[in-house]
């Protein structure tokens, strides 16, 4: 069976460091080549709670969509996103970008329309993947990151997963937007 690249998202407001730490290892055991962004803290948007951490990830899997969208419930279920008596919310796992697919997929909307609303997707996306074409948009996320005037207030925090600082130095010092 061929690769399908697929990009994720990933985001947390409840004990962040663990949650997403814990997503990543087992996101790792479902995708090869896998890359992660820089993280970042934002302002819970549309939610209300503490603030989230957010970061994208690369990688390459077997898995047809559905199949990983399933899986992806399972981690967040892992990780309690579904317990009745959750606090904020522990790991949430969405599907970006799948291939080149575009459409709805069983209710999966692709590419994922906050790729272009929240400045916590795609910042990271233009960091991770500042090439990759958004095949809706035409045209790369690094140019749609330039280009956008997104009012949401996030800064890069440091974050080490599997023994590497994912956020490098010289982006702390980046000021947020607006």
């Amino acid at each position: 069976m061929s690769l399908t690249r697929v990009l994720l998202g990933l985001g947390s407001n409840n004990r962040r460091e663990r949650n997403l730490t814990a997503g990543l290892d087992a996101l790792a055991q479902l995708l090869e080549d896998m890359r992660c962004s820089a993280v970042f803290e934002s302002l819970a948007v549309g939610y209300k709670g503490d603030n989230f951490y957010n970061l994208v990830v690369c990688g390459s899997t077997e898995l047809p969509l559905m199949e990983l969208d399933r899986r992806l419930k399972f981690i967040e279920a892992d990780n309690g996103r579904y317990a009745p008596d959750r606090k904020g919310l522990p790991l949430d796992i969405d599907v970006l970008m799948f291939g080149d697919l575009v459409g709805n997929f069983h209710g999966l909307e692709l590419p994922r329309p906050e790729t272009l609303k929240n400045a916590f997707v795609l910042w990271p996306l233009a960091l991770l993947v500042p090439e990759v074409m958004h095949p809706l948009a035409g045209r790369s996320f690094a140019e749609l990151w330039r280009e956008s005037a997104i009012e949401q207030r996030l800064w890069p925090v440091p974050f080490r997963w599997n023994g590497e600082e994912l956020t490098p130095a010289d982006l702390l010092c980046t000021d947020s937007r607006p």
